[in-house]
């Protein structure tokens, strides 16, 4: 059967085998996060067009480019959320979570949504996990985010991964650097690409992440800013290398690394797997030690990251089996089935996976769907009221009592 619709491009449906592996990722995350003291917050798909603009920034490609924006009936302008940290901080300020005990741990998990070129590993509507500890500016905060998504990409066994660690220093020394790195790039202006001479004077530091030749042999050459670092935020990134040494997270120091968005501080780092190609980044992030002080909230230390669910799962390059079911009821004839219904709700409510025949299929059929559901027995109502255990990996088949089918099926599965 066809159909004329499609899911609108750059998107897609996530059918039952890829919800089993997505599930996987979100569980073993919330498993995580929750060991940590991280509590789950989740926001509005979309909010007011200007805590981007003013959060993330006006010169990032996000808000020049790939936001969703648009007007809603009463001319407001609105914007599905490109990224998460924005809407985690407003909802800090909103609701007054500064009056509650610092650091305030959250951690999210959703869609989100950017009007990019679709490739493998990038999606115009794509799902993401993270984790925000606002209110602290303490090393130790951000050796922990990273300690976090390290162990989640551990336990998911996901291969090939490499830490990436980086500083960008804080707002103050960072300006000098900054007039250097424009200076350096004027200097060769002809040697850039379009888009990084129109934005040499807004966001210098994207230049590292540009695809052109060109600017690349320019970078190559280009100050930067790590080892430009001292005084505080020397000592600080210091004692963020050796929290992940003495936990024993291997790491590069990368002093090109820099991120897409405007509000990041000091620490910044990225997850990156070879075996993705151009998107190689499986998740980072950093600290955001101004970005509450720009929402209109007082000066408040934060540090956070996001993954992509999609690129976790494109690393493992795997389909989670399905879990087979505890036991599947099978009928002699149509007289039991309502029997069937009725033990299966009572092996449900035990805790007992079970799945009775909907299709009206014959006692061979139904034992041919068992087996391909995965089902470790089959209980077959007879129609004298007797029933026949059938163990579906041996074959063995025996009779059992009608008293004490949820405790015989509960004892063969344990």
């Amino acid at each position: 059967m066809a159909s004329n619709y499609q899911a609108p491009r750059g998107t897609f449906d996530v059918l039952p085998e890829e919800a089993r592996g997505r599930a996987r990722v979100e569980h073993a995350a919330a498993a995580i996060f929750a060991r940590a003291g991280y509590e789950r917050i989740a926001t509005p798909a979309f909010e007011d067009t200007e805590l981007f603009e003013r959060g993330v920034g006006r010169s990032t490609d996000i808000v020049r480019k790939e936001m969703f924006t648009f007007e809603d009936k009463a001319g407001r302008s609105i914007t599905l959320r490109p990224e998460g940290t924005a809407p985690i901080c407003r909802a800090y300020l909103q609701h007054g979570m500064h009056k509650l005990a610092q650091p305030v741990k959250l951690c999210y998990a959703g869609p989100f949504f950017r009007h990019e070129r679709p490739q493998a590993g990038r999606y115009r509507q794509f799902h993401q996990i993270g984790v925000e500890a606002i209110g602290t500016d303490s090393p130790l905060a951000d050796a922990e985010a990273i300690m976090l998504l390290h162990d989640l990409i551990a336990e998911l066994g996901v291969p090939g991964v490499e830490l990436r660690l980086g500083s960008l220093g804080s707002p103050g020394p960072r300006r000098a650097y900054l007039e250097d790195l424009k200076a350096h790039l004027r200097a060769r202006e002809d040697e850039l690409s379009k888009d990084v001479r129109e934005r040499i004077d807004l966001n210098p530091l994207r230049a590292f992440d540009a695809d052109d030749e060109g600017t690349q042999a320019v970078m190559a050459g280009a100050p930067t800013i790590v080892e430009r670092l001292a005084d505080e935020d020397a000592e600080h990134f210091a004692d963020v290398r050796s929290l992940l040494e003495a936990t024993g997270i291997a790491y590069t120091i990368d002093p090109t690394l820099v991120r897409g968005l405007d509000y990041y501080t000091r620490t910044i780092f990225s997850f990156v797997c070879d075996e993705l190609g151009a998107q190689s980044e499986i998740g980072g992030g950093g600290r955001y030690d101004g970005l509450i002080e720009q929402l209109g909230g007082s000066p408040t230390p934060a540090v956070g990251w996001a993954a992509g669910i999609e690129r976790i799962l494109l690393a493992l390059g795997e389909v989670e089996e399905a879990a087979g079911r505890d036991a599947f009821l099978a009928v002699v004839d149509e007289s039991q089935r309502q029997r069937a219904m009725t033990l299966a709700a009572e092996l449900r409510h035990a805790g007992i996976s079970t799945e009775v025949d909907l299709g009206g299929r014959g006692l061979k059929g139904q034992l041919k769907h068992a087996d391909r559901i995965g089902a470790r027995r089959v209980l077959i109502l007879e129609a004298d009221g007797g029933a026949q255990l059938r163990d579906m990996r041996s074959g063995e088949q025996r009779p059992i009592e009608a008293g004490r089918l949820i405790d015989e099926i509960g004892e063969a599965g344990s």
